[in-house]
């Protein structure tokens, strides 16, 4: 197929970036159809972007809408022909486009032009993408010849990336419709992998299952790894106990260095001094440290860094990696720094010397996408499509890590910094050590659609800093984060995010799929209190949210919120399955300071303390939610303040155990009406119904629910989690609103149109 064919063929594929033809900006022909086309490029999903009004566009609309059907056959078709003609030569002519090649056997010194090598062997692909953007490059170099369009299209294969691969300005595509373009080749799998293969395996003998093979860069000082995965699955350091955790004896002796009393034969005296890592989980942070001295006589260790106060708690659980001893286990491996060997104890039927084991070389990220910040100039419209991004580590500090929440210090494995109107879509993040990608510093309007996250270190997505920036250039706000599937975080910081919003303002957040973590799904907001941040007008909507927190950390939410955010709204998501370890497994968790947010259409259940928890807020409005089975309480509020803390109206809240309101609901300053309430035990009744430890006529007096009913609200089958609401149900005649679930998560649609786009 011509150039002019392809370009042609765009158009009726509903291609999202169709090419601008000037030859057909006549008046004549747009006035005709601009009537039409405009409300079209208004419903775009992505609402941010401006309306489409270049020709192509317009006319493709005109051709396909059936407004236009009289204008068309009031055309001549010789004008028709004429205008199907110019389409195709202008296509051909008027753009000057560059598409280069890459691939596993290509070579950099051949010119990239050609999809596989030539028969001659004299030319062909190149043999990496560093090698394609200096192609770019050079060719932007004559201003005549400059491409308006560039492609990058990497065959399938795996690429070793030992250098994080780095787009400047300068590798910025020429407008949004002209973008440089980074993808897979048609149906055609290209991994980015910052891993090596290990080769050389050994049985060793007398010890049935263990394997071991010697890297001379381990033992040099060159190498080091955290993680190992074989045959495409992460595999667990050498850790005891294998299952469950140590627990501390008591309070916690010392914060820096943190010291506390063990309880005999759980730590031995020669880990000491080694790369034996201890892993302690409080509330809901972890603590990854070296074990600096053990004392037997006492039985109280030593680590290396220090812990913060308001986060201990006595009895602290804790587990310890990478001992030889604890090697005891199939799926569990060791690396020694100073012999350079590694060992492995197989599991059945695993051969090493015919598995792929691959270890991470790279410690930083695989692609950075980096603005000019001194220049103030970005890196802009850039498409990263259908790549996948594997197999990186993360470093850990000489003293050991300690987080303060989220896995805040855990950059991205892909980065964004001073990036604009660039997109990432597609694509794979497998196999990685930190969170999977960052939306930094000075990044503005961008789209992040329809990828896949999976076996992750940290967490999923992370958007802007925590840090507020003053500078119109260095801030964040504007992207939009849609159709990803998310699942299996936090492999190493358990406290690590699926999304998280810092301060950043004006993203949209919808039809993700967040599941598997240990920490909340969502989080949005960086500031703790009530001083005014740049994280304010962000919509999180229709979400589907589970097994969220699986007993490991506590004080965690399905969607969890920070400080004053006016304009946020949190609407039509799917939450359910949120436990904690101990306190705080909620579903909806409006944390310190959180004013200003509405939270409406939502269904939440099964969550181990609340559907919804208020820690300390001002003016949020909760309305027309479903709150279901929740385990502890349904409905929580914890900090009382002189200000209305919410709005809480035209919700339904259904539960077969624990309390209706749990915590502190004394001094009355929230506002509650309208709503629809159910105990389904079967020796449950109005007179049974508890509001803060008094009944609906004592809690009525007090100036709350005049309105309110209790009631079965008849849904289709509950337990069955299926809350449609059956004809007839008093919430419908008290105002509810039904909630239509079918949109929620991950629209096949729409990630089959990302796929099919030229």
């Amino acid at each position: 197929m011509s150039n002019g064919a392809r370009a042609l063929a765009r158009f009726t594929v509903r291609s999202r970036r169709t090419l601008e033809i000037p030859a057909l900006r006549s008046p004549r022909v747009l006035k005709r159809c601009e009537r039409s086309a405009p409300h079209a490029a208004q419903s775009r999903y992505h609402r941010r972007d401006p309306p489409r009004t270049d020709a192509a566009f317009v006319l493709s609309f005109c051709l396909q809408s059936p407004r236009n059907t009289g204008h068309l056959r009031s055309m001549r078709r010789g004008w028709i022909f004429s205008c199907a003609t110019l389409l195709l030569l202008t296509a051909s002519l008027s753009a000057k486009s560059l598409t280069l090649y890459v691939a596993t056997n290509g070579n950099d010194a051949w010119s990239g032009r050609l999809e596989k090598p030539a028969l001659d062997g004299k030319d062909g692909p190149l043999a990496a993408l560093p090698a394609a953007l200096e192609k770019t490059r050079a060719a932007r170099q004559n201003s005549a010849k400059t491409p308006d369009r560039i492609s990058i299209l990497l065959r399938g294969g795996t690429y070793s990336v030992a250098q994080p691969v780095v787009l400047a300005p300068e590798d910025s595509g020429s407008d949004a419709d002209h973008p440089l373009t980074i993808a897979a080749y048609r149906d055609e799998k290209p991994v980015l992998s910052g891993g090596r293969r290990i080769r050389g395996w050994k049985k060793v003998e007398g010890k049935s299952g263990l394997w071991h093979a010697t890297i001379p860069e381990v033992r040099e000082g060159k190498w080091y790894f955290r993680q190992l995965f074989i045959n495409g699955h992460r595999k667990q350091r050498a850790r005891t106990p294998n299952n469950g955790y140590l627990e501390a004896e008591g309070e916690y002796l010392a914060e820096n260095p943190v010291r506390f009393k063990y309880r005999d034969g759980d730590i031995k005296k020669e880990w000491a001094g080694t790369d034996a890592e201890l892993i302690a989980l409080h509330k809901w942070v972890d603590l990854r440290q070296f074990i600096r001295e053990v004392d037997l006589a006492s039985h109280v260790v030593t680590l290396s860094a220090n812990i913060s106060p308001h986060v201990k708690e006595p009895k602290a659980r804790y587990y310890i990696e990478n001992t030889a001893d604890a090697l005891d286990a199939p799926g569990e491996w060791h690396l020694d720094r100073k012999t350079g060997v590694v060992s492995y104890r197989a599991e059945a039927g695993e051969d090493l010397n015919k598995a792929e084991v691959i270890a991470p070389l790279i410690h930083s990220t695989l692609l950075k996408l980096e603005g000019d910040f001194s220049a103030r100039k970005p890196v802009q419209h850039v498409v990263v499509r259908g790549l996948t991004f594997a197999h990186t580590d993360w470093a850990l500090p000489e003293n050991g890590y300690l987080d303060t929440q989220a896995a805040v210090h855990v950059g991205g494995d892909v980065l964004l910094e001073g990036a604009t109107d660039c997109h990432i879509e597609g694509c794979a993040f497998v196999h990685l050590g930190g969170y999977a990608l960052e939306l930094g510093k000075g990044c503005q309007h961008c789209q992040v659609n329809a990828n896949e996250f999976t076996d992750i270190g940290g967490g999923g997505i992370r958007v802007g800093e925590s840090a507020k920036r003053a500078d119109a250039f260095e801030m964040n706000f504007g992207h939009v984060i849609s159709d990803n599937h998310l699942h299996q975080l936090g492999r190493v910081f358990a406290p690590a995010v699926g999304i998280i919003i810092f301060q950043s303002g004006q993203n949209h957040v919808a039809h993700n799929h967040i599941h598997d973590l240990y920490y909340s799904a969502i989080s949005v907001g960086w500031n703790w209190g009530y001083q005014e941040t740049p994280c304010r007008e962000n919509i999180i909507e229709f979400n589907h949210l589970h097994d969220v927190g699986q007993g490991v950390l506590s004080d965690m939410g399905g969607i969890y919120t920070l400080g004053i955010q006016k304009g946020t709204v949190l609407r039509n998501n799917l939450i359910h399955e949120v436990n904690s370890y101990s306190y705080g497994g909620w579903g909806l968790y409006t944390d310190e300071g959180s004013t200003d947010i509405v939270l409406e259409n939502n269904v939440v259940y099964r969550c181990k303390s609340a559907g919804f928890h208020q820690h300390y807020g001002r003016e949020n409005i909760i309305r027309n939610n479903i709150f279901a089975f929740g385990n502890e309480h349904q409905l929580m509020r914890t900090r009382e303040e002189e200000h209305v803390s919410f709005v809480f109206t035209n919700n339904i809240v259904y539960f077969d155990s624990g309390d209706l309101l749990g915590s502190n609901w004394k001094n009355e300053k929230y506002a509650i009406d309208h709503n629809v309430y159910f105990d389904a035990r079967p020796d449950a009744s109005d007179a049974t119904m508890r509001f803060a430890g008094v009944g609906l006529d004592e809690w009525r007096k007090r100036g709350h629910d005049p309105h309110s009913i209790i009631v079965d609200p008849l849904f289709v089958a509950p337990r069955q989690s299926d809350f449609r609401l059956k004809p007839g149900s008093p919430a419908l005649q008290l105002g509810f609103r039904p909630i239509d679930l079918r949109e929620v998560g991950v629209r096949k649609k729409f990630k089959q149109q990302v796929r099919d786009t030229d």
